[in-house]
């Protein structure tokens, strides 16, 4: 799968209205045998924003591509420099009520799996189990020449030793973990190696126009295929990654449900959208259904 830097879509006239109702939702879950399908709109409410809903990223941010990262030193400097510093504030990040809703309802049986879009580990650190990470984790670092991982504390321990002094002031942290810095503040940010083969370091993280690997992507359809429904949760599902996922579950007679905001890709896909806030609805919901979050 190739993901490609989409910045957005726009809806046709008659995509389906949203609603407010979260009986739906509640009774699907209630059923049991939810699949979660989550995007960065469940991480907002820890402080972390979204690419694509109101005030996100990508309206004055353009992540870098594997082929911009893999092509030049310079590119390099710049993404580290960046997410260094958007390291130290993402890296503090806590699980909000819609990630210990979702934690909850795994506790008490309703979840098969949970498919996150998003790199912060707030699912896990909220107690959420099988949790399939479709773009990776910022927690680890891969050397692209040997192949080995490593912690990205471990990371910032050597960055931070090796660049005394840099701490500049960002303008805004993205979802990615991306600092907004200038060139004037990159400087001459130092990029370390890997430890094993001096090898180029990348976090492990799919990054737009690199491929999420076949063996995760055919896991997540198996998933889709054992589940009831399935529940998606603060994703505008504007990239194949996450709506291929959401076509094949209608395709094989699975409803689907969404929580955002904002219109979705998939809404035409959807039994319904649900548009509150995700802390909010989450909650509500486990109280209809008597789970204690937390």
């Amino acid at each position: 799968m190739r993901m490609r830097p989409t910045l957005a879509w726009t809806p046709t006239q008659d995509w389906p209205s949203a609603t407010t109702d979260l009986k739906p939702v509640t009774d699907a879950l209630g059923t049991g045998g939810v699949l979660i399908l989550s995007g960065a709109g469940i991480s907002t409410e820890s402080g972390i924003p979204d690419y694509r809903g109101e005030g996100g990223s990508l309206s004055r941010h353009t992540p870098m591509t594997y082929q911009e990262f893999t092509a030049g030193e310079q590119a390099r400097r710049r993404y580290w420099a960046r997410s260094h510093l958007g390291w130290r504030t993402f890296g503090r990040a806590r699980p909000n009520a819609g990630h210990q809703a979702v934690a909850a309802f795994g506790r008490h049986g309703l979840l098969t799996a949970v498919i996150t879009q998003n790199v912060d580990g707030l699912h896990q650190a909220a107690g959420s189990k099988n949790v399939v990470e479709l773009h990776g984790s910022l927690e680890r670092v891969v050397c692209l020449s040997c192949g080995s991982f490593s912690p990205r504390r471990e990371l910032a321990e050597r960055l931070t030793e090796a660049n005394a002094g840099f701490d500049p002031v960002a303008a805004a942290i993205n979802p990615d973990g991306d600092a907004d810095l200038t060139d004037e503040q990159v400087g001459d940010f130092r990029v370390m190696p890997c430890r094993l083969c001096a090898g180029i370091l990348k976090p492990d993280v799919v990054f737009f126009g690199e491929n999420v690997s076949p063996q995760r992507v055919e896991h997540c359809r198996t998933l889709v295929r054992e589940a009831t429904s399935v529940l998606v949760l603060g994703s505008s599902l504007t990239v194949m990654s996450g709506l291929r996922f959401v076509r094949q579950a209608v395709q094989t007679g699975k409803p689907v449900l969404i929580i955002n905001r904002d219109p979705t890709r998939g809404d035409r896909h959807a039994v319904t959208r649900v548009a509150l806030p995700l802390g909010t609805a989450l909650t509500t919901i486990a109280g209809q259904l008597d789970i204690q979050i937390g």
